[in-house]
């Protein structure tokens, strides 16, 4: 890429999840001067080059809000560093092909392209240092240090080990309810709140409108809060399904943080993701108290800043950006 960029020292910051990406171009002091929002990144439905497309229209917004040309042109790129967190960049292999389909735009000098869930552990600490488990559709986990060395996960399914999330937890809760009404399991109000939710009287009559899609496969989704109710409620099965998430998020959090040599330091657990967003007390004093057991110095807490931002920092990271320019970008999002 040659020519001096429109925004010297400037980052591209890019957080493009399964149904949303935003895109911020942000200057070397931190000032936010053009932001958009756009559509879902899916490359493994509609191809790379067609969801970086998608990613290109919300770039020409941005930069439409900070008064710029939409793209390079004439080779002048728009900013120093592209720092795009990308949803389905599960593998480095994956990150690797993204990263060159990105580049190939020409919106920076350099580009780097990372797992969304970089982009979350980045915007929920003060330092590129510790571990970030999101718990949202599904789970996945990283880590970092100041160093450029991470921990991660291929967080692609059942294939590489991964259990719970919202879809997990739906279909836990559906499991447990099912064998309890008809006498292969024991007894859990489960039966009775999930098939409610829908409007419906019973497990079979939930379990034959999802089976004919009456009812889309998506909506399960819709029963992680109503898991949540029945356990606040004391449901004894609806409590285990609770344990056995807080487990699974306290293993991939120890493990990386073993990795990093951070297991017996003070570091950060960033959670994210909406299971963890609704703070269900049940799950988050069973999440404490196992990680305490094993990283009795880590520091668990819910992110709330928006992932743009820990993609935007990463990118001032990656320019050496002064801790002014940082807090400048953190304010902007407070």
């Amino acid at each position: 890429m040659t020519g001096e960029p429109l925004v010297p020292g400037g980052v591209l910051a890019v957080d493009a999840g399964n149904s949303k990406t935003d895109v911020a171009l942000v200057a070397a002091d931190g000032t936010v001067l053009g932001a958009a929002r756009g559509g879902g990144f899916q490359p493994p439905i509609v191809g790379v080059e067609a969801a970086v497309e998608v990613v290109a229209r919300i770039v020409e917004r941005a930069a439409a809000d900070a008064g710029l040309p939409g793209g390079a042109s004439g080779g002048t790129p728009l900013v120093e560093h592209t720092s795009a967190c990308l949803a389905n960049a599960d593998l480095p292999v994956e990150e690797q092909q993204l990263e060159a389909a990105v580049h190939a735009r020409g919106w920076a000098r350099s580009t780097r392209v990372a797992n969304d869930t970089f982009a979350i552990l980045r915007a929920g600490v003060d330092e590129p240092r510790g571990v970030a488990v999101v718990c949202g559709a599904g789970i996945n986990c990283v880590g970092m240090l100041p160093d450029g060395r991470t921990a991660r996960f291929p967080a692609i399914g059942k294939i590489s080990g991964d259990w719970g999330g919202g879809s997990g937890l739906a279909e836990e809760a559906l499991w447990f309810a099912a064998r309890a009404e008809d006498g292969r399991g024991g007894p859990t109000a489960l039966a009775a709140t999930l098939p409610a939710h829908f409007g419906l009287g019973s497990m079979y009559a939930l379990i034959e409108a999802l089976h004919l899609e009456r009812i889309p496969a998506a909506a399960k989704y819709e029963l992680t809060p109503v898991l949540f109710a029945t356990s606040d409620a004391g449901d004894p099965v609806a409590r285990s399904i609770l344990d056995r998430q807080a487990d699974e998020i306290v293993a991939l959090a120890t493990v990386a943080l073993g990795r990093l040599g951070l297991l017996d330091e003070e570091a950060d657990v960033v959670l994210g993701g909406g299971v963890m967003a609704a703070r269900n007390p049940y799950l988050m004093d069973a999440l404490d108290e196992r990680l305490t057991a094993r990283a009795p110095k880590a520091r668990a807490h819910v992110v709330t800043a928006p992932p743009v931002l820990g993609a935007a920092l990463l990118g001032l990271d990656h320019v050496g950006a002064p801790a002014a320019a940082q807090a400048a970008l953190r304010a902007h999002y407070a």
